[in-house]
């Protein structure tokens, strides 16, 4: 009974913070964006492999079987979807989004670009075919094709961090909340990015590339936590996390090392840490019961600055994408 009283009286408090009388401010209601590439109904009257019954092996093995030719023409007469096909090749992919993308992500290669909604893209930095260490950062709330400069900051710093020797991924390839409303509490879009991530991730598998780290910010680790069973990843990273829809790593179903970090003055912290209702997102990772290797961020300051150039948190997670922490 004793328990029951403290989950209603949680409950109450998770109510209260979305409704706002808690430190959370108002976010407006976003529709996840799925399904199959943009440009798929020319490419199917085309007579091509329907991506929708391709998996990311398939696709790889669909691309295998071509010419250098073909590929090179299905690169240029359908690019919006060669260049979303998780599990074709790497350089095809770029040379296809370097088409529909026109430059506009400098600095970069393009892995993936989604222009429905308010845009989705994966950001490549490094050499992703030939690195013998992948990271990829999966961000939360307000980060799309427009607003990716925040994460395109972690992934640079992070590659900077690593000596430039880890090819680092900034997925924003999901549709985050925007705000930290009602999308932000619940799992509705987490479950759409984690479906994404698992693809995406198997596509890195299928065309070779090193098994990746994932390191997942506030939101995006909900993504992280819920996709955790399926994903191929060699470690799961969560900062400023709210949850991850699991009460401890057991639950997570995944046989990465996971690690957490939360620094001191994260707003986060006042989130609670409870799952009713479909509201609110589990355990809180930092909590020595959840079982996650703790990560130092007492030198990292606010919601967003686990990346600082200096930071206990950026040295530590240089450490973990190149291996070098046990």
């Amino acid at each position: 009974m004793r328990r029951f009283t403290r989950t209603l009286i949680t409950a109450a408090a998770v109510t209260g913070v979305i409704a706002g009388t808690a430190g959370w401010a108002s976010g407006s209601t976003q529709e996840a964006v799925t399904g199959v590439p943009v440009g798929t109904a020319g490419w199917r009257a085309a007579g091509l492999p329907d991506p929708e019954r391709m998996g990311p092996a398939e696709v790889a093995r669909f691309f295998a079987g071509l010419s250098p030719v073909r590929r090179e023409e299905l690169a240029r007469t359908h690019p919006t979807v060669v260049g979303n096909l998780d599990g074709a090749p790497l350089e095809l992919r770029y040379e296809a989004n370097a088409r529909s993308t026109r430059g506009e992500f400098g600095g970069a290669r393009v892995l993936a670009h989604d222009p429905r909604g308010r845009g989705q893209v994966a950001l490549v930095y490094g050499d992703l075919a030939r690195a013998e260490h992948v990271a990829v950062i999966v961000p939360g709330s307000d980060v799309d094709a427009d607003h990716v400069k925040p994460l395109a900051d972690m992934a640079s710093e992070l590659r900077r961090a690593t000596g430039g020797r880890t090819a680092v991924i900034a997925w924003a390839g999901y549709t985050t909340p925007v705000g930290v409303g009602l999308d932000a509490a619940t799992g509705r879009l987490a479950e759409a990015g984690a479906d994404r991530l698992t693809r995406f991730t198997d596509g890195l598998a299928a065309v070779g590339a090193a098994e990746p780290s994932l390191f997942c910010h506030s939101y995006g680790s909900v993504v992280c936590g819920l996709a955790a069973h399926d994903l191929k990843a060699k470690d799961l990273v969560v900062f400023g996390s709210p949850g991850m829809r699991a009460e401890n790593v057991s639950e997570l179903g995944t046989s990465a090392r996971v690690w957490a970090a939360k620094d001191p003055t994260d707003w986060i912290d006042r989130v609670p840490n409870v799952e009713f209702g479909g509201l609110g997102h589990g355990a809180d990772p930092t909590d020595p019961a959840f079982g996650a290797r703790r990560i130092p961020a007492e030198d990292a300051s606010g919601h967003g600055g686990y990346f600082a150039p200096g930071t206990s948190s950026l040295r530590t997670f240089a450490a973990i994408a190149e291996g070098d922490v046990r």
